[in-house]
């Protein structure tokens, strides 16, 4: 089995990674920008028995994505795909450097049509491609506009991927994590004290009483990749502890 987990030297992505490597795995993980993250997350990996790769490359523009995909050698298995890479720019809609938030529309929504399109002769009967995705493509929040847009563009594009890819076997569905603690949180709410306030208050609120942690999510989109979730299509999987259930 080969699976591209893109954004999977950090954070959410790398959390994946691990919960997915095991001997005889091909893991490639697709990052941006931080090489030094990178081979962390491969030497991290690497004791699992699982083949691990890293690819630079910038999901949101389509030559990079040709060459990422490119880069990824045949073989006999299924390609799977988990699209974890995200791009943080906090801003208000009415704020937004239109260019900025043009990239990151880019990089949050169209790079899913990029992958599928791309890896399409790669991706047989079997394969799987999963989007890990957000509460804010559904309900609005402070300066969360590039990321949730983005996030809702990608889930309108699943569901219309399902009947064209469907037909050929293949799955395409979604995850949407809770609030987890990663560096991501810092940046989105403007810095380590901001956040540590955010994530307080959503382990308190939660329903179940907690934040959620790697393997509430990571488990989900271990069965998504699995053979029991043959028949599970265009789904979004809000793993969360019923968080947003309550007004």
């Amino acid at each position: 089995m080969t699976i591209l987990i893109t954004g999977g030297t950090k954070g959410i992505g790398l959390a994946i990674a691990r919960r997915l490597a095991r001997p005889g795995r091909r893991l490639v993980l697709a990052y941006l920008s931080d090489a030094e993250a990178a081979a962390a997350a491969e030497a991290q990996l690497q004791p699992s028995g699982a083949m691990v790769s890293t690819v630079r490359a910038d999901v949101g523009s389509l030559d990079d994505v040709r060459r990422l995909i490119g880069l990824i050698a045949p073989d006999d298995e299924p390609l799977h795909i988990v699209h974890s890479a995200a791009m943080i720019y906090p801003t208000a809609l009415l704020d937004a450097d239109l260019d900025r938030f043009g990239e990151a529309m880019k990089t949050n929504g169209l790079s899913l049509l990029y992958l599928v399109q791309t890896a399409l002769p790669r991706l047989s009967r079997g394969s799987s491609v999963v989007l890990i995705s957000s509460a804010g493509a559904r309900a609005a929040s402070a300066n969360y506009a590039a990321l949730g847009v983005g996030k809702a563009m990608a889930e309108s594009l699943m569901r219309y991927l399902v009947p064209e890819l469907a037909p050929r076997g293949v799955r395409i569905n979604g995850v949407a994590p809770g609030i987890v603690a990663t560096t991501s949180v810092a940046s989105m709410v403007g810095g380590e004290e901001a956040a540590a306030r955010v994530l307080e208050r959503a382990a308190r609120t939660n329903p179940s009483g907690r934040l959620g942690g790697d393997d509430d999510y990571a488990g989900v989109v271990e069965f998504l990749l699995s053979d029991a979730a043959a028949f599970v299509q265009g789904q979004v999987i809000h793993a969360n502890g019923g968080a947003y259930v309550q007004s």
